[in-house]
């Protein structure tokens, strides 16, 4: 029986540009909850730009933010379930090594924060109006006033010549994943932990667990969950991991009426 479903949002709810959750969408999640079953977001995006995506049912659901570092409750706000700190030393020498590659931005996330130290002018507009983050920018990565969960990456001209230069050095110290077209994510949580840190607050095994991802990022949550479902615009290596995909998360939740139809898997 599935009594949570987790789905990636960029690549995965949101395709070809998208940038709104599909109306249909919320109408499955209130369909799920009435079936006992929860829906969960599960990106790489902050609590609040997850919020704001998901607002006709943002009370009803939990959120797994910052690729799992942070896990949140249902409720307004939800109560945080779980969260996961990076070293402050290594994170602030990680930034820096960010920092002083010429095509890189930094991104430093708290548990509901980015902070920025931006080389470009632009950059805390495109953070804020294009993700939908909280935001403040500071003079320096040492300046983060709380608990660094994660560090990211952003690399507008391409990910390739970055994931060269810090995959090597970071990957000893930290979860590094490439989170999509222009962003590396560094982090002591992934969205496998995140899943299993939820499922631990609500009593769900994992073999319960539905989950909807499209890069390399959702890995180990598709890895570790009783039904995985990869999209089917994923990179071959993924298609030829994973058997069960799909065009959209859509399509499969339509075929889902009720718990009998869930206790099938």
């Amino acid at each position: 029986m599935i009594r949570l479903i987790a789905s990636d949002i960029d690549g995965t709810l949101l395709q070809s540009g998208a940038t709104e959750i599909p109306p249909v969408i919320f109408d499955h999640i209130h369909r799920l909850e009435a079936d006992g079953v929860l829906f969960c977001p599960a990106s790489g995006r902050q609590y609040t730009s997850l919020r704001r995506l998901f607002a006709p049912v943002a009370d009803k659901v939990p959120f797994l933010c910052e690729n799992g570092a942070v896990v949140y409750g249902p409720g307004s706000p939800g109560p945080i379930l779980s969260k996961t700190v990076m070293d402050r030393r290594l994170s602030e020498e990680l930034c820096a090594d960010i920092l002083a590659l010429p095509e890189a931005e930094v991104l430093i996330s708290g548990a509901d924060v980015s902070y920025l130290c931006p080389k470009a002018p632009d950059l805390e507009d495109q953070i804020r109006w294009f993700l939908g983050n909280r935001t403040a920018v500071l003079p320096a990565p040492a300046d983060v006033p709380e608990d660094i969960i994660k560090v990211s990456a952003y690399c507008p001209g391409g990910i390739e010549a970055a994931k060269k230069a810090l995959f090597p050095k970071w990957e000893a110290h930290f979860r590094c994943a490439v989170a999509g077209a222009v962003w590396l994510d560094f982090t002591l949580a992934d969205k496998g932990l995140g899943v299993r840190k939820l499922c631990g607050a609500l009593g769900i095994s994992m073999e319960e667990v539905m989950a909807f991802g499209d890069n390399y990022n959702d890995v180990s949550m598709l890895e570790q969950v009783g039904r995985p479902y990869l999209m089917e615009n994923a990179a071959p290596e993924l298609r030829a991991r994973f058997s069960a995909r799909c065009r959209t998360v859509a399509e499969v939740l339509e075929t889902l009426q009720g718990q009998t139809a869930f206790s099938k898997f």
